[in-house]
């Protein structure tokens, strides 16, 4: 392992580990525009087409969505990197949670716990929009991106078709539109 690696795969473990105390419900990927910032644009280890496939990759694979940050990692430090960024999303808020579990354990929260989780419900919506919003921004450099984007929003708001298929579709276009 060089030192650039060591010292990326660090910084990403230390950035990486503090947003992980910030995610609700298992949402890593609502964290994904300050991720984006982090590895693109302010250290440019990783490019936006870089992030949004890492990012795809996870969402099409079977398996945790989580899997995106391990994808980060290996391309900005190589498996260091990779294992750092797991390590970094997986461990804080597991010991979050055995440190929860045991406070509840021994005594009721109540009215707290009701307020705590009607505070947390509209922050885990607006961070979802913010992910959504950062990713079409870096995806979308055209305006036929945009209005794909656009499109495939309204479909899955409006009709219950699955979102796979969606997917499958925007592939076929981006190999038909990249072969003209």
């Amino acid at each position: 392992m060089s030192t650039d690696q060591g010292s990326i795969s660090w910084a990403i473990f230390v950035h990486f580990a503090m947003l992980s105390l910030m995610t609700v419900g298992g949402g890593i990927l609502v964290l994904a525009p300050d991720m984006q910032r982090f590895v693109v644009d302010a250290n440019h280890w990783l490019t936006d087409e870089n992030f949004i496939a890492a990012y795809t990759i996870a969402q099409v694979a079977p398996g945790p969505n989580v899997l995106f940050v391990a994808l980060i990692g290996l391309q900005a430090a190589g498996l260091i990197g990779a294992i750092a960024a797991t390590v970094a999303i997986v461990l804080p808020p597991a010991v979050l949670t055995v440190i929860a579990l045991r406070i509840s354990a021994r005594k009721s929260l109540g009215g707290f716990g009701r307020l705590l989780k009607a505070g947390l419900s509209p922050l885990s919506v607006g961070l979802m929009l913010s992910a959504a919003w950062a990713i079409a921004r870096a995806a979308d450099k055209t305006w036929e991106g945009a209005l794909l984007t656009l499109l495939t929003a309204a479909l899955v708001l409006r009709t219950q078709l699955n979102p796979l298929w969606l997917i499958a579709a925007g592939a076929l276009l981006g190999i038909i539109y990249g072969q003209m």
